[in-house]
Formats: C-alpha cells, structure tokens, sequence
C-alpha cells in the first residue's frame, strides 16, 4: 500500500499557474480542488495508519479522489492558456 501524498501541484506540475487562476476565478473548480485535496489528506491518514479504514471505504476514496482528478485534468485542458504559462 503506497503512502505517497497525491498532491494537485505534483500530479499536475506544469499547470500551476493555471490551477492558481482557475481557483481564484472558477467557484466550480475551486470547490472540485478542494474536494479533492480533503478526501486526498484522508487517504493519506489511513495508508499511514493515523485513522486506518478498511479495504472497502478504502477503494470508495480513492475511486472518489481519482473523479475529482480526472474533473480537475479535464478543466485544465479545456481552460484558456495563460501568458504567464508560456514564461514557464
């Protein structure tokens, strides 16, 4: 069982100026961000045995955290590129 926090900024490295301004500008994918970032701590929390659960609840977070993930990837290839992505 990996331990290995998923965190937007490592899954997504190139979009971080974009999930920055998608956060500041779009209630819908702030709040699908957040989400995400909640249920993402809990699975970290029970692989590292500080609130364990059990196989089942297990599979449902992380099913749940991989449709925020594919949400989320999905708002950042249709979102407009920003000026300053092309510095980076």
């Amino acid at each position: 069982m990996s331990n290995t926090p998923h965190h937007l900024a490592e899954e997504f490295p190139e979009h971080l100026v974009k999930m920055r301004h998608l956060r500041e500008t779009d209630g819908h994918f702030h709040r699908i961000a957040t989400a995400y970032e909640d249920i993402n701590h809990r699975i970290h929390r029970a692989e590292t045995d500080l609130e364990p659960c059990d196989d089942v609840r297990m599979a449902g977070m992380r099913k749940e955290r991989l449709a925020l993930k594919d949400e989320i990837h999905g708002m950042l290839m249709r979102a407009e590129p920003l000026a300053e992505e092309a510095e980076v």
